[in-house]
């Protein structure tokens, strides 16, 4: 997604079918099973040899289990191969490895249909055969599928063999599947169908507002690159159609938020959680770290990266030339500095980007090459779309979708390179052979996307032949990393408030939004004029709306990205076979294990945040930036 400079709003992933699915399943990871005996054999980078050499041609998962004409239409088409599985006997390790691939197998059919209904839904919003798909699925099918879910988790928590299987490479699987097992509740299930069909209703407004400039009706994302133009009375004007668009349907996404709110409060409190925040930290599978190492995040961001945010618009400001800052001006360059625009169509993102991946590996190219044969990329912004940006990894296949809205600026690119990443991860671990072992957290998935971003920088010159281009480009791709941490303690912050605070009103909401905004600003522009906007300017932020608790990830992803990209500058072939080698595991390993596989620490303590933090100012100096 694009997110304007001082006012960030995170290039990232929408809503993954990893989200899609774990809200189908009504657990933290998909129920697919493993492949148990050939863990050796799935893995595609574990030494130079192959990671060098590593292929991205890929297969659709041959069908032993369900019909290869099977598709999904309706429940009662589906609901015998549930009873099967729910139903067989396994009376030996070996039946228990073929109920686990006939689960996992099923599994992969049902995410891809869910994803193809939520990819075409996000590509054309007024499209109503699009939505009903989508509505038909939550609403007629998913509620039916969790109890069967929860009887299989059963089954297979119980079975005398279970404890026969690998418990490395197991463990995470199976300690999500007691999770699930745990947090299942029968009367949730049509609640959380419900909030399924309502967090989708976020998307369908946001993708409706435009605003006229020029004479001309643009979406808000493409609207936004009038705010790099030099005119500064351009930009004001453009900010304040903005300001005005998003602030005509505030009550609109208020009503809906309350909405989310009571529903999913209403789940924790069914499973025996005092709060949703809390509910969701087990959900998620947040084995790795608690609320409180969130809390030291916050304040580490605050102490050590926000003086960095402070210098980077300070030094901007002096650039401009400008005494006070306004919101309009984040993003904008001198007089006589045309914006950066690196692309003009959506075909010559595809390409350019096809070319900076080769130069870094050939098998990243690869990646994009396969995607680019089978139609999986839908890049420019258009009127009807939903927001943002993601890339949809697609379990039978194998094959993902990368879906954004891009209007021809830096953040477009930068978008690319990082979905760019999270595609390379689907390709590393669709050898894995059962579904479980691909669903990683979002904090290793955003490690891949954030690293891919600073491994890519040096090979921008293929978008900018002017060496200053190139120059301004890596600087902002630097901001964008320093600027988007204070941005995601600020979310993560409002969210642990907003679920232990059940019951608060819009007014309260507002206030608390606005205590912790100030917080977390630099405090050099002025926002006079655009208090009620800048009030509002949570919703936003999509992920308080359709993924819940879904963005600390970021912040943890982003550090890791920056020591990936302190290794990478220290010895880039090394970086790279580790960086391979990590995403090529799935989720087969802790988050520990799969970080330290990757060369760097799982760590988000305020010692190494300021660390890390050093180490931009560092890459900043060099770039010749004065504050």
């Amino acid at each position: 997604m694009a997110f304007e400079r001082g006012k960030p709003f995170l290039n990232c992933p929408i809503v993954t079918p990893r989200v899609v699915m774990k809200s189908i399943a009504g657990m933290p990871a998909r129920i697919s099973a493993h492949d148990f005996y050939y863990a050796d054999t799935c893995i595609i980078a574990l030494n130079r040899n192959q990671t060098m050499n590593a292929t991205a041609r890929i297969e659709k998962n041959p069908r032993t289990f369900l019909p290869e004409d099977f598709t999904l239409t309706t429940w009662e088409a589906l609901q015998p191969y549930f009873e099967d599985l729910k139903n067989r006997a396994i009376n030996s390790r070996e039946e228990l490895d073929h109920w686990l691939k006939d689960v996992s197998e099923l599994e992969a059919v049902i995410s891809e249909d869910a994803s193809w209904r939520q990819i075409k839904m996000t590509i054309d919003t007024t499209n109503k055969e699009y939505e009903d798909a989508f509505t038909y699925f939550c609403l007629e099918i998913e509620p039916k599928m969790k109890p069967y879910f929860f009887e299989i988790n059963k089954k297979l928590l119980s079975s005398p063999y279970q404890g026969e299987l690998d418990n490395g490479e197991f463990f995470p699987y199976l300690r999500n599947v007691a999770t699930a097992v745990s947090l299942y509740r029968e009367q949730n299930v049509p609640i959380q169908a419900e909030l399924s069909v309502l967090a989708q209703q976020y998307g369908t407004i946001s993708g409706q507002m435009t605003v006229e400039v020029q004479g001309k009706e643009y979406t808000l994302q493409q609207a936004a690159r009038f705010l790099q133009k030099p005119d500064r009375g351009l930009r004001e004007e453009v900010f304040g159609k903005i300001a005005a668009r998003r602030l005509q349907d505030k009550d609109k996404l208020n009503e809906l938020f309350d909405q989310l709110l009571a529903k999913r409060h209403e789940v924790a409190l069914n499973a025996g959680f005092d709060n949703y925040r809390d509910y969701k930290f087990k959900e998620l599978g947040r084995f790795d770290y608690t609320p409180e190492d969130c809390f030291n995040f916050h304040q580490a961001v605050k102490e050590h990266i926000l003086p960095l945010q402070k210098m980077l618009v300070e030094a901007r400001r002096q650039r401009l030339g400008l005494e006070v800052m306004r919101p309009w001006d984040g993003d904008a360059e001198p007089e006589g500095t045309e914006p950066l625009q690196p692309f003009s169509t959506g075909q010559e993102l595809q390409d350019g980007a096809r070319e900076v991946f080769g130069r870094l590996r050939p098998f990243f190219k690869e990646c994009l090459d396969t995607m680019v044969d089978m139609k999986r990329l839908d890049l420019e912004s258009r009127i009807g779309k939903a927001p943002g940006g993601y890339n949809c990894p697609l379990a039978e296949t194998g094959v993902p979708f990368i879906f954004m809205n891009a209007a021809g600026t830096i953040g477009d690119l930068i978008t690319m390179m990082h979905e760019g990443g999270h595609a390379v991860h689907s390709f590393l671990s669709h050898p894995l052979k059962l579904s479980a072992f691909k669903e990683y957290p979002m904090e290793i998935a955003e490690l891949a996307s954030m690293s891919m971003e600073l491994f890519t920088m040096e090979h921008w010159d293929v978008f900018f032949k002017n060496e200053a281009e190139l120059h301004r480009a890596q600087l902002e791709e630097m901001e964008r990393v320093i600027t988007v941490l204070p941005w995601i303690a600020t979310i993560d912050k409002f969210q642990h408030w907003l679920y232990t605070h059940p019951g608060h009103t819009a007014a309260q909401r507002e206030e608390e939004w606005m205590n912790i905004l100030q917080e977390f600003s630099t405090g050099i522009t002025d926002w006079s004029g655009y208090e009620e906007y800048r009030q509002n300017f949570w919703q936003k932020q999509l992920h308080l709306f359709e993924v819940p608790f879904y963005y600390i990830e970021y912040g943890i992803a982003q550090l890791g990205a920056i020591a990936m990209w302190r290794q990478y500058r220290q010895n880039k072939e090394q970086a790279l076979d580790n960086y391979m080698k990590a995403l090529s595991l799935g989720y087969t390993k802790t988050l520990k294990e799969l970080y330290a596989t990757a060369g760097i620490q799982f760590d988000f303590s305020p010692a190494y945040i300021n660390e890390l933090g050093a180490f931009v100012k560092e890459r900043l100096t060099e770039m010749g930036l004065k504050a």
